[in-house]
């Protein structure tokens, strides 16, 4: 199991955002120059697309929605353009958000025309009511409000078709085992916390590859793949979604916190551990309400990153 830390003095907190672009990053010895490059390009502008809010007074809600939207823009991430085809060969894309201030949060699932899920999540939790949405109906409502709609066929990208293929053939020879984390799953996923001293977390992805029509993994869920207490924490989930469901990981993160006292790391080794134990592939970004971060994971890797006043981090394998 890997962590990558980075604490800072309990003193009055300073904004800083982190995120993952997926747990279960191309396999270290499959990842290319090219492709090494343009993840890394997409992490830091994605944190650099966050932090502008950040520095500019933002609050951490705003700054971790433009982190997301950034990603879903970006082909190499699992969610939006990039994203996983399912079983049928067509894209059903999940999001949400939670603000760690009010406890509001808002979520989309399956749906399959919103350009960026994320800001459909996020338009749902400033009405407050509904708080989830799923399919058609996510699609239309989102449509109503002025959202930006596009074909089904805008998320998907070669990358994505050949990994669609290769599942299948491999499920038809029987040899699924043998898939490598990356095409098994992958999301992304961002936490902040602002200079007013409140957090907030935002999650999407497009599921795993050769998924069922109609399932539904953590990333919409409010506590499985998401959560944001200022009392506690923020944070987003990549990995099989069905044990963070299970689990309830993100909330029992900001719950071993709150009632056993834990330091962030430790709940959030915790909380890897138990879906370690369940077999899945898991990893997470973590802030809590002082300003440190935790980018854990037990897969060979996990885009992942951070930013504040201190500078730029990136990775994704051991690095």
């Amino acid at each position: 199991m890997t962590f990558t830390s980075m604490p800072l003095a309990p003193t009055a907190p300073a904004p800083i955002l982190a995120l993952h672009g997926g747990a279960g990053a191309i396999p270290r010895a499959e990842l290319t120059p090219e492709l090494d490059r343009e993840a890394r390009e997409g992490l830091r502008s994605a944190l650099r697309t966050g932090w502008a809010v950040l520095e500019a007074g933002g609050p951490a809600l705003d700054a971790v929605t433009a982190a997301v939207q950034a990603l879903e823009s970006h082909p190499a991430f699992n969610s939006g353009h990039g994203a996983a085809v399912n079983r049928a060969g067509f894209h059903e894309l999940d999001a949400s958000v939670m603000d760690g201030a009010t406890g509001r949060a808002g979520a989309v699932a399956g749906v399959r025309h919103i350009r960026h899920p994320v800001l459909a999540a996020r338009a749902l939790l400033t009405e407050a009511d509904p708080l989830l949405l799923i399919g058609e109906a996510a699609d239309a409502w989102a449509k109503g409000r002025g959202l930006e709609m596009v074909d089904n066929a805008f998320f998907t990208t070669e990358r994505r078709r050949v990994a669609l293929d290769r599942t299948l053939q491999r499920e038809a020879e029987g040899t699924a085992a043998q898939a490598s984390e990356a095409d098994r799953h992958g999301t992304v996923g961002a936490v902040a916390l602002d200079r007013h001293g409140h957090l907030a977390a935002a999650t999407s992805t497009g599921g795993y590859t050769a998924k069922p029509v109609g399932r539904v993994g953590d990333s919409p869920i409010i506590g499985a793949g998401t959560w944001a207490d200022d009392r506690t924490c923020a944070v987003s989930g990549t990995g099989k979604g069905e044990h963070f469901i299970r689990t309830a990981l993100a909330h029992t993160i900001h719950a071993r916190m709150l009632y056993l006292g834990e330091t962030l790391e430790q709940a959030a080794q915790a909380a890897i551990g138990a879906v370690t134990a369940l077999g899945g592939g898991a990893g997470l970004c973590a802030v809590d309400m002082r300003g440190n971060v935790t980018l854990p994971f037990n897969t060979e890797g996990m885009y992942r990153g951070w930013i504040s006043a201190r500078g730029v981090f990136v990775a994704i394998h051991e690095d």
